[in-house]
């Protein structure tokens, strides 16, 4: 696929507030874009589940995928919807670990995938995509650590009522 033919939301941050290559300089997405495979999936499509070593990342393009994870006795319990704009995998493809959640579309969703090997190579060359990856994964943490902390408080003010 030409770069210039790469779905220009994938770059900007308009239609998601946590956009990982939203303001890179042409030649990065540019060289982004060859790397990437698109790929159209229907209704149901699970993308990869939780505990699978991760292949690569998947860009949001169209459509909405369902993030989940097996809760107790078996039970799904969804941890969010990622739309048009969000990247998937991206923890587990850099770190090299297995998938956190299982991925599955929930509408006709049309994503692009890049392979590990690809990405990690691309980051290599792209310092500045690179610093994006960092940054990216960072408020990942960082979102985390308050959902933590507020699950706690909120535990906390249910024992002393």
């Amino acid at each position: 696929m030409r770069a210039d033919s790469f779905p220009q939301d994938v770059f900007r941050c308009d239609v998601a507030s946590d956009r990982l290559f939203a303001g890179l300089p042409v030649d990065a997405q540019r060289d982004l874009a060859h790397i990437q495979v698109s790929m159209q999936v229907g209704e149901g499509h699970v993308l990869f589940r939780e505990g699978e070593p991760s292949e690569g990342i998947l860009l949001v393009a169209s459509g909405e995928v369902r993030l989940s994870i097996c809760a107790h006795k078996g039970q799904q319990l969804v941890l969010r919807l990622a739309g048009p704009g969000e990247i998937l995998g991206l923890s587990a493809t850099v770190s090299g670990k297995s998938h956190e959640a299982t991925a599955e579309t929930t509408a006709p969703t049309q994503l692009f995938f890049i392979k590990r090997k690809d990405l990690l190579r691309y980051l290599k060359e792209h310092t500045d995509a690179c610093m994006h990856v960092v940054e990216f994964l960072s408020n990942d943490v960082h979102q985390a650590y308050h959902r933590v902390r507020a699950l706690g408080l909120a535990r906390m003010r249910q024992t002393h009522i």
